[in-house]
C-alpha cells in the first residue's frame, strides 16, 4: 500500500519507501507543528528521491547541504513554512586530516578508519582528500569521537581538527568520447561509451540495469537526455555532454565524458 503512494517513482528499494515515508510524515509535522527535522546524510540518489517527493507534494520548504558548495552527500531539512534555515543551522561538522605528503592517503582509507571507530555510514559526507589534507563532513553527533580518538589512518599518523579553510579541491578526471549514434535509446549510447555491440548493449541493460541521473532501469529503450549521467556496473559512469547535430545518414553526433 505504501509503495502505491510513489508509482511516480519506479524501481524503490523498501529502503528507499522509508525514506519517502519519513520524508512525508516530517513534511506534515512540518505543516501542523511547526517542526523542523534533519536527515542523516543521504547520497546523491536519496537526494534526488527526496527532491521529487517535495515537487510532488508541492511543498518547498526544505534545503540539502553537504557542508560546502556542491556537496555529493547531502542532509536533508524539512522546516515549517515561516521558518528559515541556514547552512550554519545544519548539524554538520567539517573536519581537517592532516598527515605527511609522502602518505598517500585515499577515500577507502579514511572512511574505513571512521568505520573502525564504529562510526555509520549515514554519519559520514563527503571525503576530500588531498595532499598531506583530507576533509571530512561528519553529522555533529560523531564529531567528538573523530576529533578524540581519530589517531591513525592505515599505517599513517594523523592530526585532526576541526573546520574546513576549502582548499581541498577533488578534480574529476574524465577522458572524451565523440560519435555517432542511430538514436537516443540507452542501448545505443552505452553500445558507444562502453565500445560493445549494440546487442550486447542491450542485453546488458535489460540483465544488469543501468543507473540513469542515480536512477536504475532495465529498459534499453528509455531515451537519455543532454546532461544526464548513466552508469552500468562493470563498465563505468559516463555523462551526456551534448548532442552535436545529426549526419547526412541520420545518425546523432553526440560527445560522452568518461568519469576515470
Amino acid at each position: 500500500m505504501a509503495r502505491a503512494k510513489y508509482q511516480f517513482l519506479p524501481d524503490l528499494s523498501e529502503d528507499d519507501v522509508r525514506l519517502l515515508d519519513r520524508v512525508s510524515e516530517w513534511a506534515a509535522a512540518a505543516e501542523e507543528k511547526y517542526v523542523v527535522k534533519f536527515s542523516a546524510f543521504l547520497d546523491e540518489r536519496q537526494c534526488l528521491l527526496c527532491e521529487k517527493l517535495m515537487a510532488s507534494m508541492k511543498y518547498e520548504n526544505y534545503k540539502l547541504w553537504g557542508g560546502y558548495e556542491n556537496a555529493a552527500r547531502r542532509v536533508l531539512c524539512v522546516y515549517p513554512e515561516y521558518g528559515e534555515v541556514q547552512n550554519e543551522d545544519f548539524p554538520i561538522t567539517a573536519v581537517t586530516i592532516e598527515y605527511r605528503k609522502g602518505d598517500k592517503l585515499t577515500h577507502r582509507d579514511i572512511l574505513g578508519s571512521l568505520m573502525g571507530l564504529r562510526i555509520t555510514r549515514d554519519s559520514v559526507g563527503d571525503i576530500l582528500v588531498g595532499e598531506g589534507k583530507s576533509a571530512v563532513f561528519i553529522r555533529d553527533s560523531v564529531a567528538a569521537d573523530v576529533t578524540s580518538s581519530l589517531t591513525k589512518v592505515g599505517r599513517a599518523g594523523v592530526k585532526i581538527h576541526e573546520g574546513y579553510d576549502g582548499s581541498i579541491h577533488t578534480e574529476v578526471k574524465t577522458q572524451e568520447i565523440s560519435g555517432t549514434v542511430a538514436s537516443m535509446r540507452a542501448d545505443c549510447i552505452l553500445s558507444l561509451a562502453a565500445r560493445i555491440s549494440r546487442e550486447k548493449s542491450a542485453q546488458l541493460i535489460k540483465n544488469t540495469g543501468i543507473e540513469i541521473d542515480h536512477m536504475p532501469k532495465n529498459s534499453p529503450k528509455i531515451l537519455l537526455e543532454e546532461g544526464c549521467t548513466f552508469s552500468v556496473r562493470g563498465y563505468g559512469k559516463f555523462k551526456l555532454v551534448s548532442v552535436d547535430g545529426v549526419t547526412k545518414k541520420d545518425r546523432i553526433h553526440i560527445t560522452l565524458n568518461k568519469f576515470v
